[in-house]
């Protein structure tokens, strides 16, 4: 690292988590929010794209000694066009990329700058695709078949029971994320990787399903748990689980619609999954 403080670094590297983390958030509530289709598919691959951006950058921030954020930077999702939306999604990648070229001729570390320079890459190849659905949406006069604002009035009970499992799987999906940064077991680090990608499809058959009603998923953590001792966190995790297996299995019960109780009863039996390989890896820490 030469004699640059690792806090400096550090901190820049928890602003770029900022952005991906918004860029993530912003492009899944819009494609969300659009026909299935292939723009739809075509966003959410370019969330994936800083779903693992924000992966490298946590590690790096772990690697330093320092305690990768968790907090969101700020969203633009406004409008009342799809064009307006991609539009915005430009906007944003210029600003993540002007970050980037200050935070690379700022950090000294070669490792972290190739780093920096890789995602870079990417983002300009995200704002490149993004001119494009500006176009693309523009001829097609493509329109939203859910809004991106919650509608006035009091919710259904539907879309508050498809809520608070959005917002759950939120939550631990960013739990499990942090956890699996700040862990120094491999195993365990890995098996929080792979149950936050699982829980990451939840989101999004839950979300999907909110919108076909014309709800708008409420995406925000209602508390994650920040335990740096391995044990602790699977403990905080193994109970989680448990408390989400109980709520859904009483949603099943009310539920009326088979399609709803059978998506519902699918995430379910992974979460009993979950919190059986949580236990194992707990049990194996204590022999």
């Amino acid at each position: 690292m030469g004699t640059q403080d690792p806090s400096e670094v550090i901190a820049m590297l928890n602003e770029d988590i900022k952005g991906e983390h918004a860029a993530i958030v912003q492009y899944l509530r819009h494609a969300y929010a659009m026909e299935e289709g292939e723009l739809a598919c075509e966003i959410e691959a370019i969330a994936r794209d800083e779903m693992r951006h924000l992966d490298w950058l946590s590690e790096k921030v772990a690697e330093l000694g320092g305690d990768p954020t968790l907090e969101r930077g700020d969203m633009t999702l406004g409008g009342d066009s799809i064009t307006q939306w991609m539009e915005r999604n430009v906007g944003l990648e210029q600003d993540a990329i002007a970050l980037y070229e200050q935070h690379i001729a700022a950090i000294e570390d070669p490792k972290i700058k190739r780093l920096l320079r890789r995602i870079v890459s990417d983002e300009e190849a995200h704002r490149h695709d993004f001119e494009h659905f500006v176009e693309k949406t523009r001829q097609t006069g493509m329109k939203p078949v859910a809004p991106l604002e919650k509608p006035a009035g009091k919710p259904t009970k539907m879309a508050d029971m498809l809520n608070w499992g959005v917002r759950h799987e939120y939550t631990v999906i960013l739990q499990y994320l942090y956890h699996s940064f700040v862990t120094p077991n491999e195993e365990v680090s890995e098996e929080m990787q792979d149950q936050a990608i699982n829980e990451m499809q939840h989101l999004g058959w839950l979300a999907e399903e909110l919108t076909e009603s014309g709800g708008v998923p409420d995406i925000e953590e209602t508390g994650v748990d920040q335990s740096r001792d391995t044990a602790d966190m699977l403990r905080a995790d193994i109970a989680v689980e448990r408390e989400v297996t109980r709520e859904y299995t009483r949603q099943i019960d009310e539920v009326d619609d088979p399609d709803l109780k059978r998506l519902i009863t699918r995430i379910r039996d992974n979460e009993i999954y979950h919190d059986e390989v949580f236990s194992d890896l707990l049990d194996e820490l204590s022999e």
